[in-house]
């Protein structure tokens, strides 16, 4: 089955001091067109980004027709991670977390086991995820999905670059809500 209904989830950026709620716009595409935005919020650190999350998918519109979940990153508004097999059980769709380079893991765990709220739960999260592999220029954790297929999509949306294009509309829209206009890679 060709996967061409995605949603692409980023962050909105936000500055170091702030505490709170953290914008998240999911872009939806079928195949190369955008076909709507969503945004939510989920909390700066904390650990609801799995469910609000489900709950932006599940409550749209675009539900029934969605085929996978593109992440930029496991980990939302600083780190509330994703629980990628539980959002991909709750939605019963793939999960794709995509990353640019290959992340410092001792550098988050370090970070996690530090001052973070419920930093071991949600390290246990990451390493659960698995280990990130390379792909299609990218590095990439996966749920619900083989490797042939999660590199199959990456490709198949990967339209000006590596990063796939829901992803890059999901950064800039997320930009611009909370600075007034994109900028910066994704």
């Amino acid at each position: 089955m060709a996967l061409e209904h995605v949603v692409g989830f980023d962050d909105a950026p936000f500055d170091r001091s702030h505490r709170g709620d953290v914008p998240v716009v999911g872009a939806v595409f079928c195949g190369s067109r955008m076909e709507g935005v969503l945004i939510g919020h989920v909390r700066r650190d904390g650990a609801n980004a799995t469910s609000a999350l489900a709950a932006l998918v599940a409550g749209s519109r675009f539900s029934t027709h969605l085929q996978l979940v593109f992440l930029q990153g496991i980990a939302l508004a600083g780190f509330n991670v994703v629980d990628i097999h539980a959002l991909h059980a709750t939605l019963g769709i793939p999960v794709v977390v995509v990353a640019r380079r290959a992340p410092d893991m001792a550098a988050i765990e370090a970070a996690l086991r530090g001052p973070v709220p419920g930093g071991e739960r949600k390290w246990r999260l990451v390493r659960r995820a698995g280990a990130m592999e390379p792909m299609a220029g990218v590095w990439v954790q996966r749920s619900g999905i083989e490797a042939s297929a999660a590199e199959h999509v990456i490709r198949r949306f990967a339209l000006h670059g590596n990063i796939p294009e829901p992803l890059r509309a999901a950064h800039l829209v997320a930009g611009a809500l909370a600075r007034g206009e994109s900028r910066g890679r994704v």
